[in-house]
């Protein structure tokens, strides 16, 4: 579900309409995060004594619920779960940025090698030889009409070579170029500062985001916390009834032993034949090996369980407690109606499908929103330079077309530099996709009705597996009545058989039967607690039972 709720915030964009809605909104996002830390500290104290002894190489003992609580803090695969609310929580406040005025800074820097003549293929480039004309007619006017007789109007080739000679004569040498416009170095540095006044998708996609997707993890969250528990139990059980049956066949492996040592005596008294002895003494070899293969069941389940709590496997821990101390009636009297209504106002997926239809809904309000206008401002603050390789200018001495004095400026000089300064609106609005809109909503419109009938099998599978699992605990409590009156007449058939081969009237292989007999009821009566505890917490998963706070230290 995690994945797709990125993809719905991929698709939203998140844009942000009113600078205002932020503050309430970070600051919303923050107390909760807040007072998640404070739970979970709270939790984490309860079991940090033992999580650190544990760590620290030594036997620990633990009780069920501290096992519980260890594995709320401790299991790895929740701990991911709790990082994907945390990254829930941070793509919101992603499209929530988009609240903030958008500032780039970009700067270059051109070296112009060889600029292009712009009027290659013209000719226009004759336009500015022209130019100089208009210096040599001014010239001749002014000769023709001032009172100096002295001077008189010149051909345009004498002009161009007396002013040639006073550049010269002023150390100042032209540059020639095809370009007239060109300059070897360009540098450039702009600010573009843009800022959202108007998207339509704030509306519905950071809003809506915003109010349902940490609910949305979170209800994710407390029923992988409610699954987790099960698995818990489970596997503690596990461990206890494969402890249990260590004990059963330990137990049965001690009393072959003492037929072993019965018929011994009466075979070395000559009262029995010697295959009844080599018949004893396979029973034992065989049940030690049964011995061995439950000893094995019992430490591969303790390593499961240590790797629910999020225990390295190398560490040790003991459990404290039985089978028979967690069972309880309380649930099998239960109405299958009644629990179920129950059920389906706390399940916590049940909570998390609805909020995946309002998702769904908010998708669409989304996609419609794509009709609406995008409103932005902006402002571009620019710094531009182009400076020459030659920074020599020139000017004319007194008005004198033949007498120059030149200037030499520095890289930073004024005559180089600008600025510009722009502001302004940008409205953007599309006003046809070739139906694309159209689609999009139809898409989501679709994938809303998917998400309602999802919601509605749902709660139809809730209630299946609410009577399944209850009619499992009632057939379970129902075994075990039956195996607990069965394991005190297979204890007595046993005392009765041994205290008969004692007295010489009962033979070895009654004693074989009795303890075989007794073996596989103490099994059965095993396998019906464990069966009983288990589907307790089956029931009790399947009814979303609320996790309660831990009370031990």
């Amino acid at each position: 579900m995690c994945d797709a709720m990125r993809t719905f915030l991929k698709s939203s964009g998140l844009p942000i309409a009113v600078f205002v809605l932020l503050l309430p909104i970070v600051s919303t996002v923050s107390a909760q995060d807040s007072q998640d830390a404070t739970v979970q500290s709270v939790q984490s104290a309860q079991s940090v004594q033992v999580v650190q002894s544990v760590q620290s190489g030594m036997d620990v003992v633990l009780t069920l619920e501290e096992a519980l609580q260890i594995a709320l803090t401790q299991n790895l695969a929740l701990e991911n779960i709790r990082l994907d609310v945390k990254n829930g929580t941070a793509q919101v406040r992603e499209g929530w940025a988009e609240l903030f005025p958008q500032v780039d800074l970009s700067s270059n820097y051109t070296r112009n090698v060889r600029a292009a003549n712009p009027f290659a293929g013209s000719q226009a480039g004759g336009l500015f030889q022209s130019l100089g004309f208009l210096d040599w007619l001014a010239f001749n006017e002014g000769a023709r009409t001032d009172s100096d007789v002295g001077t008189q109007p010149i051909s345009i080739n004498e002009f161009y070579l007396r002013q040639a000679q006073g550049l010269s004569d002023a150390g100042i040498q032209l540059e020639s170029s095809d370009n007239p416009f060109a300059v070897p170095s360009v540098y450039f540095t702009g600010i573009a500062i843009n800022q959202k006044l108007f998207d339509g998708r704030v509306l519905f996609g950071a809003y809506g985001a915003s109010k349902w997707l940490r609910p949305f993890n979170e209800e994710g969250l407390r029923r992988q916390e409610q699954v987790l528990l099960r698995d818990v139990k489970s596997a503690w059980y596990a461990v206890l009834l494969a402890e249990e049956q260590v004990d059963v066949t330990s137990q049965s492996v001690e009393r072959s032993r003492r037929t072993l040592n019965e018929v011994s005596k009466q075979v070395s008294q000559g009262t029995a034949p010697k295959f009844q002895r080599l018949s004893a003494e396979v029973e034992v070899s065989n049940l030690e090996t049964v011995l061995v293969q439950t000893e094995l069941a019992a430490a591969n389940a303790l390593d499961n369980l240590k790797l629910l709590l999020g225990f390295p496997a190398e560490n040790t821990i003991s459990l404290r407690g039985n089978l028979e101390s967690d069972l309880r009636n309380e649930y099998v009297t239960s109405e299958a109606e009644s629990v179920t209504a129950v059920a389906l106002s706390r399940r916590p997926d049940l909570a998390q499908a609805r909020i995946g239809v309002e998702l769904e809904s908010i998708q669409l309000q989304v996609a419609r929103s794509a009709y609406l206008p995008n409103i932005d401002a902006f402002a571009n603050f620019n710094w531009l330079g182009n400076v020459p390789d030659n920074r020599v200018s020139y000017s004319s001495i007194n008005g004198d077309p033949f007498s120059f004095q030149k200037t030499d400026r520095g890289y930073l000089d004024s005559a180089y530099w600008d600025r510009s300064v722009s502001v302004g609106l940008r409205l953007t609005w599309n006003v046809f996709d070739g139906f694309a809109t159209h689609q999009r909503i139809q898409q989501r419109k679709i994938a809303m009705q998917k998400a309602e009938n999802d919601v509605e099998f749902l709660a139809r599978a809730i209630q299946v597996e609410i009577d399944g699992s209850l009619r499992t605990l009632r057939a379970a409590h129902r075994r075990l009545e039956s195996q607990r009156l069965n394991l005190d007449r297979a204890e007595l058939n046993y005392t009765y058989a041994e205290a008969r081969l004692r007295e010489g009237v009962a033979t070895p292989l009654e004693v074989r039967e009795a303890s075989d007999q007794l073996d596989q009821t103490r099994f059965n009566f095993l396998q019906a607690v464990h069966d009983v505890l288990v589907a307790q917490s089956t029931y009790e998963t399947a009814i979303g039972k609320p996790i309660a706070p831990s009370t031990s230290n």
